[in-house]
């Protein structure tokens, strides 16, 4: 993989998530090194794991629910190298999770809407 990345955490929410899963699931076919683990935010819940190597549960159990799923994104951001982005507006939990990582100091490829290729922010 570029720049030696194998393991790569998703959310498992949102038509990026499934895209970005359904792309690893090919290159982890080819590269059985690379391996994608889907981050989820309550144990009790269902998730669809076809396009997953493995799941974890951060320690959330004393989060309230309604926060969930911000600690669980917070928990990627703090636990990642590089952060991959796809934000389209300037409001929504991808934006304020982009803003988190901005904050820590992360390395971010920031992909757009057009046609250009991911730049880092």
């Amino acid at each position: 993989m570029q720049r030696g990345a194998t393991t790569f955490y998703l959310g498992g929410y949102g038509g990026f998530d499934r895209l970005a899963a359904s792309v690893l699931c090919k290159v982890s076919a080819e590269n059985p090194s690379v391996e994608s683990i889907l981050v989820v935010p309550y144990l009790n819940r269902k998730t669809e794991n076809d396009f997953y190597d493995g799941t974890i549960y951060p320690p959330l159990e004393n989060v309230p629910k309604r926060l969930a799923i911000i600690k669980r994104n917070e928990w990627m951001v703090d636990h990642a190298d590089v952060i991959v982005a796809y934000v389209l507006h300037e409001w929504g939990g991808a934006n304020i999770m982009l803003r988190y990582a901005i904050r820590k100091g992360k390395e971010i490829l920031r992909y757009s809407a057009g046609p250009d290729t991911p730049s880092a922010v």
